[in-house]
Order: structure tokens, then sequence, then C-alpha cells
């Protein structure tokens, strides 16, 4: 059979006819599998490694276990955590890395969310330690206030206990010993995903040092007048009994009703309708408005309305271009005790706040007869009397964007209501410059916008909780003096009674708002007060702050990035991280947001179980910056048969090394000097080939670790491996390691595969860190964990010329199986073959004809090259020999066939000698 392949490469020769620019062709033959004396596989016997680190029990030798034990995992980090690899090390370089890990809640599990962070932050600091940088990845956790507090009133209810019925000392004590039993979960889970935090510098938002951080910083911002009291329209969780951050609120789209409801004018018999969803919130009105221009209601504006069930209250009917003409029935009811668009315009206008609310979300006495109903019981109430009245006109299906909070789920009401708020305008212009100015990069760059927007249109923050679990705000009241008008604000209790002895008397009593600060105040200095802050003398502030780079979910850019830029530069006058990296969220194979309502919760420790921690971490590491990653079965599947495709190749790589007593065939490996491009050079061409491609790859991807191009050079390094190194070069070097033509060869071929493979685990350590890991340690002549060991040299030498040779061979084999497959050639059958190409491609295919049939499964006697200018010549001569053409043709033309004809027969019979001589010196296999 005769099969067309391309099979180009530079030639020495010029072309001087069509002939030269054909492809060359492969001849191929069916026949029986002839076994050749000369060929011998001869494999050598597995041979077991002691290796430095067994004898601390860290390592399963691939030839002892058929697949990597994720068993094995937690036994190799304790030993990484017992060696102290994971604290910062001074000794190879002084400009250090460093990560403040965002602290999950000390009421956590383990998600998909955390599993996402803490594999990108590892990647980040194993790539910068064996970098040579001393790296810091600084954990810890958050008090949650009133996560933690909801876990623990649950666990008190169960007992039959309400917190209400104990004393705040008592109460505490109580969520206290919770988190000394159960608080450190996340963090032993986290451990489970590979964590190399340093952990003995591992702290707690409520540790005492960050404590006394909290409230220095509390006092600062007061003393230059950034932090005030007031009373004003907040977030109110009723079941809580506390204010939450317009940032802890969350709008679902839910099926609800637009209620029409008349108001009467007084005096007329006229009425206007106003739609609501909120009809219970009409006691709170205090003005309807219609748009200025809207011409059916001009005629009221200036008059009165009667609001609905409140025994004749009187209201202003008002105009305002804010409002709606189109939503409803373009009147609007005012009601700015409820509405933070209402509060807003009723601040403006001048009109009163009118609250008809408890904190525990029943009405209140304006309510009249609907006091001490709840907000939800009183709607129906007051719905079913409207029409009873006939006040009400309709009631049709509306979808309603409602506030739920983010913790406890429940409907958030807009109230106002006494809290400390801190005035964010100064704060965040210097925040946004950090960015203007290149002081601080955000990844991925589209991000900027947003980050932008937000503090330019920031609003002052609400930053006390009625909440008994916290840091107390550090404010002292005098008792049987005006709260708003007459407090001390102090570091301590015994500094705050100093000061009101001063000012009072001797005899003066204070004491201390019953409010904690908002979870997210103690976390926006966490880059800093776990350093020491407001110690600025301390070693770890000096040596490790500013940090390097804060990474976390795109989700909590403004909970707490932005706040931390914005305190940082406060307090410290530094933005407190040069980079931003944010990921995105981890959604189901189908991308939906993952749920318990839902059912497509991915648990990271099931998945861990299943797959192991290297395939988890190696699937979520392969997204793309600020995207959300899909996560699938078949995607982790995949990624654990990558796991055993590095474990099956150590195991070929450890058969085939020498045994480790050997010392002359070990002084020949380690003899092989790859980062020299005369030993390069020299390599045969399967070896010089991966050898070029490793080093390519080691540029390629370390660019890429230092762009954060973590998806890059995962596929990057993915590829290589599987589809250069185990799929091409394991299988070439096979006819170095198992023929019998000495031990240089063989030589040649071992050290290749071993400096291949321990570079590749190398650059895949910071992914998959626990299989490298095991692997590196089974490796002969491992003095040190692969983990602190050195990042691979950049800007090594490659051989452009044998990539290409060697990808014209890989062509050859793809061509040759195609064939047999065409053809159906049993596998194991060894065919002949004839391969027709240039000079050059002759040589070195000729030289490494073993490897091509050992690729090809081709019977190695019977593969014959033929050299291009032999067809060339071939038709020359025929042209010459053709009456037809010598009598015809002119004269000139004949001529210059016969020097054409001339000059191939030269070049044939130089390239024969040279072949010749090839041969003679062994260079070309028998």
């Amino acid at each position: 059979m005769i099969l067309q392949v391309g099979l180009s490469g530079p030639s020495i020769f010029s072309p001087f006819s069509a002939y030269s620019r054909l492809n060359p062709l492969i001849f191929c033959k069916r026949r029986r599998c002839i076994r050749l004396p000369h060929w011998q596989f001869n494999r050598p016997r597995p041979r077991l490694f002691a290796v430095a680190a067994s004898a601390n029990g860290v390592s399963t030798s691939p030839e002892i276990a058929k697949s990597f034990d994720f068993t094995a995992e937690e036994r190799i980090y304790n030993w990484w955590e017992s060696q102290g690899y994971f604290r910062p090390n001074f000794d190879r370089g002084s400009d250090p890395f460093v990560i403040s890990m965002p602290p999950p809640n000390v009421t956590g599990s383990l998600h998909m969310g955390h599993a996402m962070f803490v594999t990108l932050e590892d990647i980040m600091v194993r790539y910068h330690r064996m970098k040579g940088r001393p790296t810091l990845w600084l954990p810890g956790t958050d008090h949650a206030g009133i996560a933690t507090q909801l876990v623990v009133e649950r666990m008190l209810a169960s007992e039959g206990i309400r917190r209400v019925e104990m004393s705040r000392d008592d109460f505490t004590n109580r969520v206290w010993e919770w988190k000394e039993k159960y608080g450190g979960t996340i963090t032993n889970q986290i451990k489970r995903l590979g964590a190399s935090c340093d952990w003995t510098k591992e702290h707690f938002t409520l540790d005492e040092q960050l404590s006394q951080a909290v409230i220095e910083a509390f006092v600062r911002l007061h003393e230059k007048g950034l932090i005030y009291q007031g009373s004003y329209m907040v977030n109110w969780s009723p079941a809580l009994q506390t204010a939450v951050s317009d940032l802890e609120v969350e709008y679902s789209e839910e099926s609800g009703y637009l209620y029409h409801i008349k108001y009467r004018v007084a005096g007329r018999s006229d009425f206007l309708t106003v739609a609501t969803t909120r009809p219970e919130t009409l006691f709170g009105d205090v003005a309807l408005a219609v748009h200025p221009q809207d011409d059916r209601y001009s005629k009221f504006v200036g008059q009165l309305a009667i609001v609905p069930m409140t025994f004749g209250r009187h209201v202003p009917i008002i105009s305002d271009k804010h409002v709606d003409k189109d939503f409803g029935t373009g009147v609007l009811k005012i009601s700015p005790g409820h509405d933070h668009n209402d509060y807003l315009l009723a601040r403006k206008l001048g009109l009163p706040i009118l609250n008809v609310m408890n904190k525990d979300g029943t009405l209140n006495e304006v309510a009249g007869m609907y006091s001490g109903l709840d907000r939800f019981e009183a709607r129906k109430k007051l719905w079913a009397e409207l029409e009873e009245t006939g006040l009400a006109l309709k009631k049709e299906p509306h979808t309603l964007r409602v506030p739920r909070s983010q913790r406890g789920g429940e409907v958030i009401e807009p109230l106002v209501s006494k809290q400390w708020f801190v005035t964010m305008e100064p704060l965040a212009e210097k925040a946004l410059q950090a960015v203007e100015n290149g002081e601080l990069t955000i990844i991925p760059e589209r991000f900027e916008k947003i980050y932008n927007h937000w503090l330019s249109n920031i609003k002052d923050w609400c930053i006390s909780r009625q909440l008994w679990w916290g840091h107390r705000i550090p404010v002292w009241y005098i008792t049987g003096k005006d709260s708003e008008e007459e407090y001390i604000v102090a570091r301590s209790a015994e500094a705050a009674l100093e000061k009101a002895r001063e000012k009072y008397g001797k005899d003066v009593e204070i004491y201390q708002d019953p409010d904690v600060l908002d979870t997210w105040f103690s976390s926006s200095l966490w880059p800093f007060s776990t350093l020491g802050w407001p110690d600025a003398s301390t070693e770890d502030f000096n040596r490790f702050y500013p940090t390097t780079m804060l990474e976390t979910g795109h989700d909590i850019l403004f909970f707490w990035v932005a706040r931390m830029v914005m305190m940082g530069i406060e307090f410290t006058g530094t933005v407190p991280f040069s980079y931003v990296y944010l990921h995105g969220l981890i959604r189901d194979s189908q991308g939906r947001k993952m749920s318990k309502t839902l059912g497509n919760v991915i648990d990271p420790l099931d998945t861990i179980k299943e797959f192991g921690t290297d395939a988890l971490r190696f699937t979520l590491a392969l997204g793309t910056a600020g995207q959300d990653l899909n996560l699938s079965t078949e995607r982790l599947t995949s990624n654990k048969a990558f796991t055993n495709k590095l474990w099956n190749a150590g195991k070929f790589v450890l058969q085939n090394l020498p045994n480790q007593n050997d010392a002359s065939a070990w002084e020949s490996i380690l003899a092989y000097k790859f980062d020299k491009e005369e030993t390069l050079l020299k390599l045969p061409l399967p070896e010089c080939w991966v050898v070029s491609k490793l080093h390519l790859l080691i540029d390629s991807v370390t660019a890429s670790y230092d762009k954060f191009f973590f998806g890059d050079v995962g596929r990057e390094t993915y590829d290589f491996f599987w589809g250069d190194f185990a799929d091409w070069y394991i299988e070439a070097s096979k006819a170095h390691l198992y023929q019998s033509e000495g031990d240089s060869v063989a030589s040649v071929a071992q050290a290749v595969l071993l400096y291949t493979f321990e570079h590749i685990l190398k650059l895949l350590h910071p992914f998959m860190p626990f299989v490298t890991e095991e692997l590196w340690q089974a490796l002969p002549n491992r003095n040190e964990a692969l983990m602190v060991s050195p990042w691979p040299q950049t800007k090594l030498p490659s051989s452009t010329s044998s990539i290409k040779k060697f990808e014209n061979m890989q062509a050859l084999v793809r061509a040759i199986r195609n064939a047999r497959a065409e053809y159906s050639v049993e596998p194991a059958k060894r065919i002949s073959a004839s391969v027709v190409a240039s000079n050059e491609v002759i040589q070195y295919i000729s030289k490494e004809k073993h490897v091509l049939a050992l690729l090809s499964r081709l019977d190695l006697q019977s593969v014959h090259l033929q050299i291009l200018f032999q067809i060339e010549y071939d038709g020359l001569i025929a042209q010459l020999s053709s009456p037809r053409f010598v009598e015809r043709a002119p004269e000139d033309v004949v001529r210059g066939v016969r020097e054409k004809a001339a000059e191939a027969e030269e070049k044939i019979t130089l390239t024969k000698n040279r072949l010749a001589f090839l041969k003679s010196n062994d260079l070309v296999s028998k």
C-alpha cells in the first residue's frame, strides 16, 4: 500500500526540480511479525529505593502501590508542618511574599468557595516559596457576630434556655465554650486541602491583640470626627433584633401582590388610588406624591388626603420629579420610616418621620387597633377591612424584589434606628487614588470599574450591631444624662471612668454602650492587626507589612476588600496589599448556583475522598480569574486520571533507573548537564526534543505564574506531561533503555527521564502538592522536600531544529499508525516500511530508526530509507531515455536535463557514502 504523508524538514540541498517539492511516500507491506535476535527488550527488574523521607514515614513508592493512596495526604501534610516548611524562611531571599487568608467564619464548614480560595492562595504561596522568597500565608478565623450568636442561641433553645433570660456575661461564656469545642472544625478542613499556612501565626478576630486594634481604630476615627452617632434609616432584622449592613441584604425575586388602595381627598368626593406592595406601612404615611408633569393629578397638588383606617388623619399631596408616573397609578405614598427612598425624600423636603413598627416586626401603637400584630398578619387583616369599607380597589399578582437577611433568611425591614456610623467619603477618596496611581492592581482589571463606582457612590457605614457576641463599642454613657449628648469614647473602662470623674466628679456612674461593632469592622483591619498593629515596631509588622496579595471571591469586593484598602491607608499610610486577585463562584455542571434547595451542593470533603485533593485542586485552578467555574464529576474524573497517569509515569521512571548503590551508573547519569547547550545538542533526537520542549515549557509556565494566569499554567503543563512526555517520550525512551547497545545509550535516556520528570513534578507541585511530593520522595537522592526545592531555572537552551525534526518523526509515526488501522493490521504484528524523504530527513530518521520501529510497530530489518534525490534522478533518466523528448526538445533544454541528472547522481553517491560512514560508526541502527 502507498500512503502520502507530510514529512518536511530543512534540507542541505537546494531543490532543483518539481520532484523535490513532493511529499515523501511511505511504502508499507503487511507481513508477519519477525522477532529479531538483536532487537531485545531487556526490561530491567523493578528496583526499590531507600529514600531520605521514607525514614520519616512519608513516602510510599509507586513501585509498591498501584495508584496514589489519598489517605497518605494527611500524613504528608503533617510531615511538612512538623518540618517547619510552612514558616517564612529568609535563608534564600529577603523579599517576602505575604497573603492574609480571608478568615472564614468560626461557625463555618468547608464548602467549594473555601476550596477555591485555599487552592489559589496555596498555588501562589508554594510557587513563591520554591522561587526562594520568604513566604507567609497568615491564617485565621472570624468571630462572625450574627452567625455565631444564632448558632449558640439555637443550641441553648434546644436546652430550653432563651438568651434574654441569661446575663450578658453568662451568654458570652457559653459562646466561648462553643468556640473552643467546635471552632477548629473549619481550620482542620482547610488543612485537608493542603493549605501551607504558617499556623503558628493563626489569629481569631476576638483575640486580645486584635481586639485592642479594633478599639484603637474606633478611637482614632472618632477623634478625627469620622465616627458619629445618630438616628437614621438602617436595614433591620426583626428576628435577630439588630441592624445589618446594606451588603448583608440579599434581594430575591418573589411572587407577591400589588395592592390598589383609595385615599380620599379631604373636602371633595374625589380619591387618589395608591398602588403599594406593603399596605401595612400606610399608618406611617406622611404625604402622597405625584410627578409635577402628570396632568391626571395636577389639580390635587397642595390639597390634603385622608389616610385610610387612621380615623381621618390628613397628609399633604405634593409633587416631586422623583415619582415614577408610569409605575402603578402614578401616586406614591411617602412612608419615610419604612422605605429608604421615602426616607431620603422626606429628609430633603422636611417631612416628619413616622415609625409604625416595633423592633420585633410587630406594629406599634401608631397603628391603632392593629398594634401588636405581626407585620404580615397586619397586612392580611388590613386588606380584608379595606375591602369591607370599600377602600380596596384591587389586588393583582406582582413580582417583588424582597430584601432578605444573608444570615437568617428573614425579610429585612427598613427602620429608623439610633446607630453608630463611619463617614466614608474621605476614606473612599484615598482608596480610589490607590488604584488610579497604580499602588493597587485589581485582577481581573474589569473589576476596577465596579470598585470605582461603589467607592464614588459610597454611603456612610452603619457599624453598630445589637448583639452580645463581638467587639463591644468603646463608648460609655453618664448615668442620668442624655446618651446622645453625653458620652465618652475611651480605650478602656478605667480610662472612661477617669475622664468622667474629671468632668462630672468622683461620684459619677458610667455604663458601656451595649452594642457591638459590625464584624466587617474588625475584618477591615485584618492585614495589619494580625501583624501587630497598632504597635508598628513589631518584627512581623516591619517584615511583612504591607502584604503582597489579597485573594478572595469577587462577591466580597465591597464587604471586605475596599474596606481593608480604606482602613489600611487611614491607619498605616500604606495600601495593605499590592494586588487583589478575585475568583468567581463555583457552580454546578449546568451553571447553576449551588444550593441546598436545588440539591446540587458538592461537598469538598466527599470529593476529596472519591477523587483526591490533587484532582479537586487541579480542577478548581483551571478556571479564569473573576469568572465562575462549572464543576462536574466528569472534570474531576478526568483529573483523577491525570493523577494516576502521573503516578504511573513515576513508576516507569523508577523501574528504569539504576540501583541507588550503583555508583558508576549514577555518576554517568548525573554527569549530564542539560543547562549547557553543548550537552543538549549532543543528545539523541528524542532526548533533545523532550528537553528542549521542557525548557520552553518552564519559561512559559513561569511567566504565567508571575502573571497569575493559573489556568494557562495547568493546561500547558498537563499537555506537555500527557501529550509529550507520557505519550511520546516515555515510549521512545524504551528503544534506548531496552536495546543491547551498551550502557551509554541507556544512560542518556535514564538521565533525561529523571531530569524531565523531576521538573514536571516541580511545575505541578503548587497545583497538586500531595502526589508530586510523594513521587519526589520516591526518587533516589532526594535530600529535601519538593515544596522547598528550588524552582526550575528559566532561559535554558533549546533546539528549535530538533523540535521540528521530532515533530516530523511524530507525523511519520501517526501516518504509519493510521495505515495500520486502515488495513486492520493486528496491533502485535510488525510490518515493513520504506520511507522516502529528503537527505537531511533520511539522515536523522536513520539515526532513530529503532525509535521509529518501536513507536510504529515495524520490523526493524525491513525499514528501508530512500533518499528523495533517487526519485528525482530516476525521473530525469526516464526523460532522457525517451527518444521523443531528446529529438523534439530544444537542445538547451535537453542539455539542462542532462546536467541536472548528473548533479543528482553526484549527490546520491555523496549521500550513500555518508550513510555508509554513519553505519560503520554505529550511528545508524543495524
